[in-house]
C-alpha cells in the first residue's frame, strides 16, 4: 500500500534551568506518554510556529514567543497510509504558569532524569540531541504504537525551509 500523504504537526518543548516541561497525555493519540506540547496546524495558520503557539496555549496556558526550530522527525506506522511530519521546537521563555487542560498534565522533569519508560520510544533517540542544543531530522518507521521496526537519525547544521501545509484539517 503506498503512502498517500503527510500529516504536518508541531512539537514544542519548554525548557529553563536544567529542566523541560512535559505534559502527560490523557487523552486520544499518545494517550499514557510524558510529550511535548503540540499537534495540528490548522488552515488558516500562515505558518507552522502559529499552530505549535496556539496548540502550547491550548494544552498548558503558556504563552511562547521564542520558538527556535530544532528538529524534523517522521514517522510511519506500518499499515497506516499517511506519514506524519513533526516539526520540534524549543522555547526557553513563556508567559503563565502551566495548568493542566482536557488533553494535557503539565509536569516539570530534570534533564537528567527523563521518563523515558513513559515516553515515545523514538524519544530515547532523538531527545538526547535536543537536550545537548543540536539540530536533527529522523525517519522512524512503528510497527503498532510501542515497536519501531527501522529508523534513521542525523545531527544537521540547518534544516529545510519550511512550507506552509496545505493538507490538514482543523
Amino acid at each position: 500500500m503506498p503512502l498517500q500523504s503527510k500529516k504536518v504537526l508541531t512539537l514544542v518543548l519548554i525548557r529553563e534551568a536544567g529542566r523541560v516541561l512535559l505534559g502527560m497525555k490523557k487523552r486520544g493519540f499518545g494517550k499514557g506518554n510524558w510529550n511535548g506540547f503540540g499537534g495540528k496546524v490548522k488552515i488558516g495558520e500562515e505558518t507552522i510556529e502559529e499552530g505549535a503557539i496556539r496548540e502550547v496555549y491550548e494544552e498548558c496556558s503558556l504563552t511562547v514567543s521564542d520558538l527556535e526550530k530544532v528538529g524534523i522527525l517522521t514517522f510511519e506506522f506500518l499499515g497506516d497510509r499517511e506519514l506524519m511530519e513533526v516539526h520540534v521546537f524549543s522555547a526557553s521563555f513563556f508567559e503563565g504558569i502551566p495548568k493542566e487542560s482536557e488533553e494535557m498534565q503539565p509536569r516539570w522533569f530534570n534533564i537528567k532524569r527523563m521518563p523515558y519508560d513513559q515516553m515515545w520510544p523514538d524519544d530515547r533517540y532523538w531527545f538526547p540531541l535536543y537536550l545537548k542544543g543540536s539540530r536533527f531530522t529522523g525517519y522512524f518507521v512503528f510497527a503498532g504504537l510501542n515497536k519501531i521496526v527501522s529508523q534513521s537519525l542525523r545531527e544537521v547544521e540547518h534544516l529545510p525551509a519550511e512550507e506552509v501545509p496545505s493538507n490538514n484539517s482543523s
